[in-house]
């Protein structure tokens, strides 16, 4: 299917809802990539499509740079890579929530040239060759906050709302610091989705699917890495409603963090960087310039690669005034990259073995991510499951974006979508850690095993007299360097609580956790409760623990399972780690006491509320800035034009309309004016604000505003008066057929519309009319062009429409019914009784 005709289909499915609220919310959706930023949004009255930039492309370049003063986005950032290579900033995604000692840091070296520093929470931060610093949080939220403009421009509105794409093997470290960047970026967060999941709704949007599952692998080779997720499809049906659905699971999941397309162009710079010292004998290697040179060239080759057997490589001055030539051949890429051809298809062995399934079970395998164009990348794939399996059908760029929009616009209320159901699983084994209360030893339990469902709730139980920590970590290592544990939960308050209810004769109590997994791939812990069972010393109460009814817990922790779902992106004071709330509405009556639950962080915390918003006040004051810089620049380009414009207004021939209507005394001064302005333009106009901008405009354009106003007036006369005598006779015409009309009537003695009184005021305002513009006419002849106007058009306008709206109301008076007379039948005499006169009949016309 062409991409036209399935974005058409979608639409055909994205059914917007009416007016809910006072307005009408629109939904931002963010394919965040390490090289390109995919948006889509969704907006009540707008087709749906993906976002397109101010160049009208329809993915934006992950980058932001400096050029001295100025901020850039998108393809102008990557641009200055070469020529401010300290000042640019890209790949940013390889860093989302990392430690500084971890690999991923130490890889990221090896692919850019920008300086990096550990930050106060052991992630990275970044420093401008003028030592500005910033975390990996602000450089990326600057990225979202222009996206967001983007959005809002076509949006017409604020955008608040954002979906986000994110890769199934990112931690809570890694989710947690895209939240972070929304936040600081003005917005909240909708959900986050993995990006596989994604893809898999925007291949479900257009399809129907029987009540038979049928399995698909979502192949997606990125640039940052490299997963494959196990997908099923399946039409099902609501048992409460008895309405039909898509249900979309998610099998299983296999990924490589270090195979990517990004490591395929550090491949293909190395080879560059051999051929340039085999050349010039120079280390290109020391400098910064040259290696950014060659990283956008290696990105070049390798898409020239992906078509072609060989390329030229051309880049003049790369480094040391040295211009560099060179040939790479498709063998020679290969070669280099050969280890990573299997490295490209196990995560789709891993996704199946991670489902339970066979190569046999799969329908097809789509593919996805800009690498999967790569031709070995491709070799790679279909010798793993078949060239047969092999499913081009989604555009490998925007499926994703468009799938995460879909699914953003399904959490909304203001829109009715598709009914399609997703249930995604974590690829990660998550377990609870506590201090025995018996001996000095941690006791783990697997609580969330991979595979666990998003929207996962466990109830953990403790026999515990006293406050004590709960701890969830990571069973094994997410990756190189990064810790395993993910938070602590203090909870408090346990002993009053037990002696709570041991005074209410509580029947073994117990300390009751409960642990969410949410839908965006987060662990929490969401409240404590004490527990016991109150004796009941009723009748009632003995009868049921004469038939059972008994409980007992375990000294052991145990945990149960809950189907609850949990929303994401509240505002930013609660994502801070805080006590919780209460649980409402608990009855004493019912053995449950609320504790208290204080959440921290781990080691690698996410940044905390005041960090958060100390960052948006600075991105903030640097878009006010930025902004109040573009007011100037706009108001010294606007005068500066005008007095290009002026200068040749006083230098065309005498036949111009400014020459004809301008004195010699008004040209002089204008001239004078400008030369002072153009003067102090050079002198003082790049320092000068604003105000002194404007000020100077307006001061020559009261010069020139009544030589401007004498020739719109003389072109704007003869139509006013035309229209002008228009009115005259009309109303000329009206009263002549009025006035029959009033002398028949009175013959016929049958009322009248209007009375004489009425008509004669008409004829005077016509009168007072004609005279006031006869004179002012006479006056406007002997006016030459350069004087001031004898007549204005406006007071012409204003007297001619008080002429129309008075003819108007005589014009469109109703006209008054005649009486009919009383039959000789009903008791009335026609001698008997006085006539009605006419005056009688227009006073009774009147009233009616």
């Amino acid at each position: 299917m062409h991409d036209f005709s399935l974005r058409r289909a979608i639409c055909l499915f994205v059914l917007f809802a009416g007016l809910l609220e006072t307005s009408l919310a629109a939904v931002l959706a963010i394919d965040y990539g390490s090289d390109w930023i995919k948006a889509s949004l969704m907006k009540p009255g707008l087709p749906f499509d993906v976002l397109l930039n101010k160049d009208s492309k329809r993915k934006i370049q992950a980058s932001v740079a400096w050029k001295k003063d100025d901020r850039l986005f998108g393809a102008d950032a990557a641009n200055l890579a070469s020529r401010f290579p300290s000042d640019s900033f890209a790949s940013l995604k390889l860093l989302q929530g990392v430690p500084y000692d971890s690999k991923a840091v130490s890889y990221f070296t090896q692919i850019s040239t920008s300086d990096l520093l550990e930050s106060t929470r052991s992630t990275v931060s970044f420093r401008q060759s003028d030592g500005t610093e910033w975390s990996t949080e602000e450089l990326i939220a600057m990225q979202f906050s222009y996206v967001k403009q983007l959005a809002q421009s076509i949006a017409g509105e604020t955008v608040n709302e954002v979906i986000l794409t994110v890769p199934p093997y990112y931690s809570q470290f890694e989710r947690d610091a895209v939240i972070s960047a929304v936040e600081i970026a003005g917005m909240r967060t909708l959900a986050l989705i993995n990006d596989g999941t994604a893809v898999a709704i925007n291949y479900a949007m257009t399809r129907t699917f029987s009540p038979t599952p049928e399995y698909h692998v979502i192949y997606d080779a990125g640039a940052s890495s490299t997963r494959a997720t196990v997908v099923s499809f399946a039409a099902a049906e609501d048992p409460k409603t008895k309405a039909s659905y898509t249900e979309i699971s998610v099998l299983g999941v296999g990924f490589d963090r270090s195979t990517s397309g990004t490591d395929l162009d550090r491949r293909l710079r190395e080879i560059l960087i051999e051929k340039f010292i085999t050349q010039h004998r120079r280390d290109i290697r020391r400098d910064k310039r040259g290696m950014a040179k060659l990283w956008k060239e290696a990105g070049r080759v390798k898409a020239i690669l992906s078509a072609n057997t060989e390329a030229t490589s051309i880049v003049e001055s790369v480094a040391f005034d040295l211009d560099f030539k060179t040939k790479v051949t498709r063998e020679q890429f290969e070669r280099a990259c050969s280890d990573l051809r299997s490295r490209f298809a196990k995560p789709v062995y891993d996704a199946l073995a991670n489902a339970g399934l066979s190569l046999d079970h799969i329908s097809s395998v789509i593919l996805t991510g800009g690498s999967s164009r790569t031709p070995m990348v491709q070799a790679a794939i279909k010798a793993a499951v078949g060239e047969d399996r092999i499913a081009l059908n989604v555009n490998a760029d925007e499926a994703a974006v468009l799938g995460a929009a879909l699914h953003g616009a399904s959490l909304s209320r203001q829109f009715k979508t598709k009914d399609i159901r997703i249930f995604d699983t974590t690829v990660f084994d998550i377990e609870a850690s506590y201090l025995s209360s018996t001996e000095s030893r941690n006791i783990h339990s697997l609580i969330f095993p991979k595979g666990t469902k998003y929207g996962t709730r466990k109830i953990l139980s403790f026999k515990r007299k006293e406050d004590f920590s709960l701890w969830l970590n990571y069973k094994n290592e997410v990756a190189p360097g990064f810790p395993r544990e993910i938070l602590s939960a203090q909870i408090s308050g346990i002993a009053e609580a037990l002696g709570n209810l041991t005074e209410r004769e509580a029947i073994d109590p117990v300390i009751k956790a409960t642990v969410t997994l949410t839908e965006s791939g987060l662990v929490t812990v969401n409240e404590a409760v004490a527990y016991g069972e109150i004796k009941d010393e009723s009748f009632t109460g003995r009868l049921k623990g004469l038939f059972g009814g008994g409980s007992g817990e375990q000294e052991v922790l145990k945990d149960k399972e809950d189907s609850g779902k949990d929303t994401e992106g509240q505002p930013l004071e609660a994502h801070q780690p805080a006590k919780e709330k209460k649980a409402k509405g608990d009855k004493k009556d019912t053995g449950t006491i609320p504790l208290e639950v204080s959440v921290a962080s781990s080691t690698l915390s996410p940044m905390s509320m005041a960090e958060k918003r100390a960052s948006r006040n600075r991105l903030r004051a640097l878009d006010n800035k930025e902004a109040s810089k573009q007011l100037r620049e706009e108001a010294h380009n606007t005068l500066e034009a005008y007095l290009y414009k002026l200068r040749d207004l006083l230098d065309d021939g005498p036949d111009t309309p400014f020459m004809k209507c301008s004195q010699p005394s008004e040209r002089q001064a204008i001239s004078r004016t400008l030369g002072d302005t153009v003067a102090w333009l050079h002198e003082e106009g790049e320092t000068a604000d604003i105000s002194a901008l404007w000020g100077k405009r307006g001061t020559l354009e009261s010069l020139e505003r009544p030589i401007v106003h004498r020739y719109k007036e003389i072109e704007a006369f003869p139509e006013v008066l035309n229209n002008s005598q228009k009115w005259n006779w009309s109303t000329r015409l009206f009263l002549t057929e009025a006035r029959s009309n009033l002398t028949a009537e009175a013959v016929a003695d049958l009322p009248s519309k209007w009375t004489s009184e009425e008509l004669d005021a008409l004829e005077a305002a016509l009168k007072g009319h004609e005279v006031w513009l006869n004179d002012g006419v006479e006056k406007q002849k002997r006016t030459k062009m350069n004087e001031d106007p004898a007549i204005e058009t406006k007071d012409m306008k204003a007297r001619a429409k008080t002429l129309e709206m008075h003819l108007q109301r005589l014009v469109k008076r109703k006209a008054p019914k005649v009486k009919k007379s009383s039959s000789p039948g009903t008791g009335g005499s026609s001698g008997s009784e006085p006539q009605q006169s006419n005056s009688d009949r227009r006073t009774e016309h009147n009233e009616l």
